[in-house]
């Protein structure tokens, strides 16, 4: 019997995690469609440090979780993706650059600031396609939550 109560209590004691909601962006723009919000755009790569730093920290923050969840539709997209994607009525393509290396269309017309496109970028758009705001750098929780309360 004391057997079965700690085991029910070590099952109902262990927290539950919220998970972050992250959508393709042809999900985003269905969902967008019944409930218009924000998009949020991670761009990374897998060669890119602080984009691994920013998933491993800033995005399992659980009040980043919690705003990304409840305020926007959350996408996280490879720059280096191959695949085709619709969004905004418009075809984006993996533009290749030479041996086994390119770039997505899309990432660059995300993420190009100034003629620049760094990783990792977060692009904020509004419901309207318009971007609100592109973030080119590594962010901590703190002030991703400060940029995120501003867009609302």
């Amino acid at each position: 019997m004391k057997k079965w109560f700690l085991i029910l209590t070590l099952i109902t004691a262990v927290p539950t995690f919220a998970q972050l909601k992250t959508h393709t962006f042809e999900e985003a723009e269905k969902l967008a469609a019944d409930t218009p919000k924000p998009y949020v755009i991670f761009m990374h790569t897998d060669w890119c440090k602080f984009c691994k730093m920013m998933e491993n920290t800033t995005f399992k923050n659980k009040e980043i979780i919690a705003t990304l969840n409840r305020n926007f539709y959350f996408i996280s997209f490879d720059a280096e993706n191959k695949k085709d994607v619709f969004f905004n009525k418009t075809v984006f393509k993996f533009k290749p650059k030479g041996n086994n290396s390119g770039v997505h269309e899309l990432a660059t017309a995300l993420a190009e600031k100034n003629g620049n496109t760094t990783y990792p970028t977060i692009a904020i758009l509004n419901p309207d396609y318009s971007i609100a705001a592109q973030l080119q750098s590594y962010m901590n929780a703190k002030d991703l939550l400060q940029v995120l309360g501003k867009i609302r």
